[in-house]
Parts: C-alpha cells; structure tokens; sequence
C-alpha cells in the first residue's frame, strides 16, 4: 500500500528572510509523498523568485502568485487546489522537524476516525529556541470542551483528514479575521475526534512582522467573539458582552464587568456535570489568562489590580508579578517600573532556558540561484 499523499498548504507574504528554512523543512520530511500548494499573496519581497527557484528543483511545489487578498481567501484557494487525502498546514516562516509529517499520518493510520492531527512545538526567536513541554490539560480533558475556550492548536502544526472532512467542513470563514483557525477548529471538534500528539515537532518562530504580532488587537477581539459565542450556544451564560466590550477597550468599567463575567462563569461550571466539571474549568482558565493578558498589555496596573482582586485570583500569577502588581492601585508607577524589572529578568531566564536553534534545527541548504 502506497504511502497517502500529503497536500501542504503553504501562504505566503512578505516572508523573503524565512521561506527557504521553511520550504526547505517540508521537502526534506521523511515522509516524502507530498505535494506543496504555495499561494503567493501579493508579496512585494523576494518571495515569488525564491518559490521559483525551489520549483525548478523539486517538481512537488505547486506555485500560484496573483494579488492580495488575504490570509482566509489564499487557505480557501490552496484548499481547493489539494490533491491529498490529508492536508496539512505550514507558515512560510516557520520550521518543521523531519519526522512531523510521518508521525502525524502514522497517527492518522492508527486511528482513522480523526479529523484534525496538530502536535507541540518549540519556539524560536531569534538565532534561539526553547523547548516545548505538553500541556497536561490535552491529556485529562474533553478537547471538545476546551475548544469552546481556545484555539487547541497551532495552525501551523495541523493536519486535516479529508476522507472525513467534507469542503464545506474545511472552509474558513471570512467573518473570523485572524481567528479563522479557532472557528475552523471548534466547527470541526463539535463533531468529529481530534488529537495533539505531545512531541514538538514544528518550530514556530516569533518576529514583530508575524501576522499575529502585526494583528494583536483584531485577532483578540475575534478571539473573545467566538468564546461569547460558543457559551451562548452551549447555555453556559445568557450573555457573554463583557468579552466584547473588553476586546473593544481595556477600561475600568469594561475590566470590573469582565470580572463579574468571571465569577458568574465559575458558579455556571459549578453547576455542570462532575466529569465534565474539570474540562470547563481549564478552559476557564486558559480564559483568564487571556484577559489577564489583554489587560496588562495595556501597562495601566491599576487595572489588572482591580481584575485580579475581583476575580480573587492573585494566587494564579507568578509571585514577582504579585509583588510588581500589589501597589498597582496606589502607586501605578512603582508598579510599572517592577514590572520593567521582572520582564528584564524573565528576558535573562529565557536566554539560559533556551538552545542555539542551529543545535536543534535541520540543517539549511539554500538553493543556488539557476
């Protein structure tokens, strides 16, 4: 039997300094049926003649270039150009280790009533990497559960089972602009089995021209949609606007509304079935620190004081950021200048937690100019 073939979907933009290491990571996998659907968005770098200059090397890749339009319509293009049973997901500036794509079909092999395969990865920024460590809550919880809460996987680690995902099922959604994997993911997991195979095998690079970095305050605002969403279907709250109006605008009233959110939330999942009852809670959790997140961002420490007495959850961050948050209501700007300190020192612990990535990464080998 012959090994499946594997559609990979690749966008690209602007991604001239990283798209050789990642186009070069996909060709040299050790599972090698596999053909690459590259869709040039409109890029204004050197991303076209590098796709071409890989094309004329290895027959695989599949170009199309044409104008702008977007991450949603460029996946829905390269999705309707596969030809695989399976279809996985890559971004042109990330690294995918050798063994993923043959881990992820043995997973399919094994259990074919999948219809999403993501995995763990590492982060990479810079010439640095840390290692991923798996999340415990994939492994106790219900997935279905916690996909009303967050998006279960990095989108660039996924792979889709087509002989049971219909088109329709795999079209995103143009109304969930940077969110458009958490609705796909929930939309699929409400219906069918998914899996995270707990081995990092993709490293997913961090840079300030990322489209998550560059769409930060519209992905979060998508973001909290879909959570108000999903816990108005499921009737876990007869309204969830506090969400909205937070992703709106980080303020008092939006942050002391948000917390009442909170607190209701949890007397909600109180009342839900005991099994289920721990699915609910990670979720919530993983809920809270999103808005705690959202919130600090905003450098106002008053604010994330007021969210964190609230919600009567201190005990849930980090005991220098307790300590650089409790003046935060009297004397926001002793706040602030702890927090520049703990962030110097979390910045030191990162650099001697993390590798040189040229220890871990494959090997890059651009290919000479034709």
């Amino acid at each position: 039997m012959s090994a499946p073939l594997v559609s990979v979907l690749l966008p690209v933009y602007n991604a001239g300094p990283y798209l050789a290491a990642a186009l070069e990571s996909i060709l040299r996998q050790d599972h090698q049926r596999l053909e690459v659907i590259a869709i040039d968005d409109g890029s204004t770098d050197n991303c076209l003649e590098i796709l071409e200059r890989y094309r004329r090397a290895d027959r695989r890749i599949v170009i199309v270039s044409r104008e702008n339009r977007g991450l949603i319509a460029t996946l829905n293009e390269a999705m309707s150009l596969a030809s695989g049973d399976l279809v996985a997901r890559m971004d042109a500036d990330d690294i995918a280790y050798p063994a993923r794509l043959a881990r992820q079909v043995a997973a399919f092999g094994r259990r074919p009533e999948l219809a999403i395969c993501g995995t763990n990865v590492d982060t990479l920024i810079g010439n640095r990497l840390t290692r991923g460590t798996a999340d415990p809550v994939y492994q106790t919880g219900d997935l279905r559960i916690l996909s009303l809460f967050f998006t279960l996987f990095l989108h660039s680690t996924v792979i889709y089972n087509r002989k049971l995902l219909s088109d329709s099922d795999l079209a995103y959604d143009e109304n969930y602009k940077h969110a458009e994997d958490f609705d796909l993911f929930r939309r699929i997991t409400d219906r069918y089995p998914v899996k995270l195979i707990d081995e990092s095998l993709l490293a997913y690079r961090q840079h300030l021209t990322s489209v998550t970095s560059r769409h930060k305050k519209v992905m979060r605002q998508t973001h909290l949609r879909i959570v108000s969403e999903n816990l108005a279907r499921e009737d876990i709250l007869p309204t969830a606007a506090p969400l909205g109006d937070i992703g709106r605008a980080v303020t008092m009233d939006t942050v002391s509304n948000a917390a009442e959110f909170m607190i209701e939330l949890d007397e909600r999942i109180a009342g839900q079935p005991v099994e289920l009852r721990p699915s609910y809670e990670g979720g919530a959790l993983n809920l809270f620190y999103f808005l705690y997140k959202l919130i600090g961002d905003e450098a106002k420490p008053h604010l994330t004081h007021a969210f964190l007495t609230r919600t009567a959850r201190w005990e849930l961050i980090r005991r220098r950021e307790r300590y650089s948050l409790y003046p935060g209501a009297h004397a926001p700007w002793l706040s602030l200048a702890s927090i520049a300190t703990t962030r110097h020192v979390d910045a030191v612990q990162w650099f001697f937690k993390s590798v040189p990535a040229a220890a871990i990464l494959p090997r890059h080998h651009p290919q000479e100019q034709a």
